[in-house]
């Protein structure tokens, strides 16, 4: 079991660790055993059936969740014949590195073409530039690092600060752990976006910059970018929009009958913004785009250095070595969608969302948190809401908790939009509630964690998580 170090037990009352890791076992380690586990490179190589046979093992009880369209979020098309075309297409290009362009140069020329196509969605202009991250968070912090330095050189900021609103993506913090920013937290409104009159009057002399979502993760509501980025250019300092969620959805909100707020390019004090091709981008894990106004900006965040004795080395994102295929994938992806197959696909998103955020209001004793379009929050005054989460995931849905206020959300994707899941979720729903008022639904696994984190002091519960971590990660 599980060794828990430097936390104070007394500060934690209540809380079985032995029972959370328990409960936690047969959810993150359910293939956990001495003798199965491989701890060293075996001597002499395996058959390729053996272990083809032994993903396929793996994959078919990992795969039925989200094929049914039961999984919030995570896979967000997975149909044929997509899937196929990305086999292939591995095949052709498993060994790029767009490390080095001259070898190969068609690496960044599909680069540079997702950058345009992303930046054509959000009304950039040529002056646009940007990169292919690993993901939603790398674009993350890059943006906060460019910030950093781009601020340091023009302003002379050596203690620099960011202004996050409590539902910004925890990557807003993990950048700011990294790269040494210091984050002022603002809170939200009764509809769970951005305060805006709190946001300006955290504005200082080391401010560098203000993000806003679009949406936020936990509530998918969607932060006044408007107000913020005129805050922003008034104040001569950086705004980034987060649309690592909804880049491939938002720009198409509007020709789906709903009203939509503007919050790209368009908007002068918008300075930067991020979007995950990986998500409703519909390519495969992992990549995203992260986008700035201006050279200016970008120049920031790329890293050269001439004087290493191995060469001229640079890089535009944080890692080295990048694969291609993510890269090759992803300018696939968005050629293959089309505008008019990312718009179809976003009215069928925003169909379902709106026909569950409907039907949640009517069951009796829920609530949607705010007035989200896809990613819909779901809370209660009346019942613990975690047992109803846990009274769902009895039925095979595996949905996100949220906390502050306590609840969980099902972020809507392709597969929900297949036939009769949107029908089937809201009718296990109304089921769930029904046992929770019967008392058939005792404890839910993970509110212990969630309790905790509401509760206890942010160390305590920091030093507690990154102990599950290592317990994760152990054999």
């Amino acid at each position: 079991m599980l060794k828990y170090r430097r936390i104070n037990h007394q500060s934690m009352d209540g809380i079985n660790f032995d029972s959370v890791l328990n409960g936690l076992q047969k959810e993150l380690k359910p293939y956990d055993s001495k003798e199965t586990n491989i701890l060293k490179i075996p001597e002499k190589g395996m058959a390729e059936g053996s272990l083809l046979e032994t993903l396929a093992h793996y994959a078919a009880g990992e795969n039925a969740s989200w094929k049914e369209g039961k999984v919030s979020g995570a896979v967000y098309y997975g149909d044929e014949p997509l899937l196929s075309f990305y086999e292939k297409l591995y095949h052709i290009v498993s060994q790029t590195n767009a490390l080095h362009p001259d070898i190969w140069p068609s690496i960044p020329k599909f680069e540079r073409e997702i950058v345009s196509m992303s930046s054509s969605l959000m009304h950039g202009e040529d002056g646009v530039r940007g990169a292919v991250s690993s993901g939603g968070t790398e674009s993350i912090l890059l943006a906060m690092k460019t910030y950093r330095d781009y601020f340091r050189k023009k302003a002379g900021i050596t203690e620099p600060e960011v202004i996050l609103p409590s539902t910004a993506h925890p990557s807003f913090l993990k950048a700011c752990d990294y790269f040494s920013i210091k984050p002022i937290i603002v809170g939200v409104d009764e509809h769970f976006r951005a305060d805006v009159e709190a946001a300006k009057e955290s504005v200082n002399g080391n401010t560098i910059a203000i993000v806003g979502s679009m949406p936020n993760f936990p509530f998918g509501t969607f932060d006044p970018i408007r107000e913020l980025s005129e805050t922003a250019e008034d104040r001569k300092i950086g705004m980034h929009v987060d649309a690592c969620l909804g880049g491939f959805i938002d720009p198409f909100v509007k020709d789906s009958g709903y009203d939509f707020p503007d919050f790209d390019f368009s908007l002068g004090g918008v300075t930067s913004i991020s979007m995950d091709t990986h998500k409703y981008g519909y390519a495969p894990k992992g990549t995203s785009v992260v986008l700035y106004r201006n050279g200016d900006f970008f120049q920031n965040q790329i890293y050269a250095t001439a004087s290493w004795q191995g060469g001229v080395y640079f890089t535009p994102t944080l890692l080295g070595s990048r694969p291609g295929y993510p890269i090759v994938a992803a300018w696939a992806a968005m050629l293959l969608m089309g505008r008019n197959g990312y718009r179809n696909e976003a009215k069928k998103i925003l169909d379902a969302g709106d026909f569950i955020k409907k039907s949640v209001r009517k069951i009796p004793g829920l609530k949607v948190s705010g007035d989200p379009l896809w990613v819909i929050a779901i809370s209660s005054d009346e019942m613990d809401p975690y047992l109803v989460w846990e009274a769902m995931s009895k039925k095979g849905w595996m949905l996100n908790g949220l906390s502050n206020p306590p609840g969980f959300h099902l972020a809507l994707t392709h597969r929900h939009t297949l036939s009769t899941v949107k029908e089937k979720f809201v009718a296990d729903l109304g089921e769930s509630v029904d046992s929770v008022r019967k008392g058939e639904v005792k404890a839910s696994a993970m509110a212990p964690i969630y309790g905790m984190a509401s509760a206890l002091p942010k160390e305590s519960t920091d030093v507690f998580l990154k102990s599950i971590v290592e317990w994760l990660y152990s054999q």
